[in-house]
């Protein structure tokens, strides 16, 4: 949520560079973004509503600038409008911000009695306020920073931008993300690597509570003690073709497109575990994590014969906890920067469990925080809808369940079958032509439904995300013989109904349920293996999963699930890849 970027150097094309940062984080989500910059006899603050392409007109590219910060807004106090757009000023202070000041009212109403006035409705231009005030009573910034961080409550990444020391830059880091990019010709700063990946792949990473000095040719950072600390310089390495299109006309297709290496990526990679010696294993997670996160617990239970469990991670933190050291937490984040699953694992760790994250950026917050972690290696996911790194995450748990199975014969058809995966997964993405076909006959319905049981119940939960998340259709799962239990009553003539039937355990359960909703009048489209279809009058189409060891089922059925919705969106002319009210990396509650 909310991206930031800033720039101070020797360049001085400071405004696109900033313009590129912006680009570059669209992705987290926004409604809102604007810039302020210093030539050499002013300062600039340029800020709108809308895309990015509103900002970009009100802007003079012929001023020259080498020094200034940017961002895009996710909206959370007050409308999306021009006035609590970012940047916000306040005497000689101009700052950006991500994140959520939590006592941003009383300190509102201090600062009103001391005769501030405010003219937007956002936490900001109160941190901004806050920060004049303490900064005019002896002009030393490093104080007033220092003050305002035992002031403050709440999560914060803030460039701070001085018109009286227009020299440099200060940033403040505690709970949003924040890294710092150096160069030979200055610094950058950004919500992640990719606001300045295309100048710079040299990064520093802010930890909660410290805070820097950003001048021209020298980074100074100040620890939780604001005491002076030495720092690491580390290095990634992103091909720029990860970061774009790539010839692709949404990210989100590239990105289905990119799975099958994905696969091959992590089949490579060895993940040896013990999860029998816990006790408790406890998997938490939000949206499309927290499906991964379900699947997890199914595979568990079902085949390492391990008491696994779900919770939702906003759920988990407010939740009275039975865990201690024989406890094992897993943290599943893509962005590794999910405020309340990070503050689920910090949570985890106080009751003595011992922490497990899956996350797919390298030294995000939840990587640095639990005890061990497993990248998905998936590389920049840009579309805010998860596919590959969803995908990563499944096989990541697949894997851990084959590593602790009890059913040695299973493992050994695993084995057998394992190297299969990526082509049958590029055959799913190559042959669209039935899922395109599908696509057209739901695209202008109001409401759908997927149903399915166990494991199947799982992969319709995901489903059905995809779907409403992309294409803004009303679409729910339910467990398919819970469906009859008053949500039926919602089922008229033609209303979509997708069917998952994988598991032959329980096959015949769930077609018996979408017999029922047929009976209704339903349209039925019916999802399961070459080995496990059935001809019948319960159902309209059928998607045929090429049958593989039983384990890797929710990898090879969510695949046509995602471009169903792909193409769904794409015929109702949606913004993809930027679905309205959602952010990629959700760093507030």
């Amino acid at each position: 949520m909310c991206g930031i970027v800033g720039y101070i150097g020797n360049k001085k094309d400071t405004l696109d560079i900033l313009m590129n940062g912006l680009k570059h984080l669209e992705y987290r989500g926004y409604d809102s973004s604007g810039i302020a910059y210093m030539t050499s006899s002013r300062l600039v603050i340029k800020k709108e509503a809308g895309k990015l392409e509103n900002l970009k007109e009100t802007i003079d590219f012929n001023d020259e600038s080498n020094i200034g910060i940017g961002h895009t807004r996710w909206a959370t106090h007050g409308v999306a409008n021009k006035i609590n757009s970012h940047p916000h000023k306040f005497g000689d202070i101009v700052i950006v911000h991500n994140g959520i000041i939590e006592n941003y009212l009383e300190l509102k109403q201090k600062l009103i009695k001391k005769g501030y006035e405010f003219i937007s409705e956002t936490d900001t231009e109160v941190a901004a306020a806050l920060l004049n005030d303490l900064y005019i009573k002896d002009y030393n910034m490093p104080k007033a920073i220092e003050k305002f961080k035992e002031i403050v409550r709440g999560t914060y990444a803030i460039i701070v931008m001085s018109i009286k020391e227009n020299d440099c830059l200060y940033v403040i880091k505690k709970g949003s993300p924040l890294v710092i990019g150096i160069s030979d010709d200055g610094y950058y700063i950004g919500s992640d690597i990719l606001a300045f990946i295309k100048y710079t792949n040299k990064y520093v990473t802010l930890l909660d509570y410290e805070y820097a000095k950003i001048e021209m040719h020298k980074l100074t950072i100040f620890s939780e003690t604001n005491q002076e600390k030495k720092y690491t310089i580390n290095e990634i390495d992103i091909d720029n073709n990860e970061v774009s299109k790539n010839g692709y006309k949404h990210y989100m297709l590239k990105e289905i497109n990119e799975e099958p290496a994905i696969v091959r990526k992590i089949l490579n990679n060895k993940i040896d575990i013990d999860l029998k010696k816990y006790k408790k294993i406890v998997i938490v997670g939000c949206g499309s994590a927290m499906h991964a996160g379900v699947i997890g617990v199914n595979l568990l239970r079902e085949y390492a014969n391990i008491d696994a469990n779900i919770e939702i991670a906003s759920e988990f933190r407010y939740k009275k906890l039975f865990l201690d050291k024989d406890s094992l937490v897993m943290a599943i984040s893509q962005s590794g920067e999910t405020a309340d699953t990070l503050e689920a694992v910090k949570i985890a760790k106080e009751h003595g469990a011992y922490t497990i994250g899956i996350v797919n950026v390298k030294d995000s917050s939840i990587a640095r925080c639990v005890d061990n972690v497993i990248y998905t290696e998936c590389g920049p996911e840009i579309a805010v809808a998860t596919t590959k790194a969803y995908l990563g995450q499944v096989l990541i748990m697949i894997l851990l369940t084959v590593n602790n199975c009890i059913f040695s014969e299973l493992v050994k058809d695993f084995k057998k079958d394992i190297n299969k995966l990526p082509f049958l997964v590029q055959n799913l993405i190559d042959n669209t032509e039935l899922i395109q076909k599908l696509a057209k006959k739901i695209y202008k319905k109001e409401h759908l439904f997927f149903i399915g049981r166990g494991i199947d119940y799982a992969i319709s939960l995901e489903g059905s995300l995809k779907l409403k998340e992309i294409s803004y259709i009303h679409s729910e799962a339910y467990a398919a013989g819970e469906l009859k239990h008053g949500t039926i009553s919602l089922i008229d003539k033609d209303t979509p109904v997708i069917g998952i039937v994988t598991d032959k355990k329980i096959a015949d359960k769930t077609i018996s349920n979408m017999k029922e909703v047929k009976a209704r009048g339903a349209y039925v489209i019916y999802v399961t293996l070459d080995s496990l279809y059935k001809e019948g009058d319960f159902y309209d189409d059928v998607i045929i999963i090429p049958t593989l060891n039983e384990l890797l089922n929710p990898i090879l059925t969510i695949i046509p699930l995602q471009l169903l919705a792909y193409y769904v969106a794409k015929l109702k002319k949606c913004d993809i890849d930027k679905p309205k009210n959602l952010a990629k990396s959700v760093t507030v509650e």
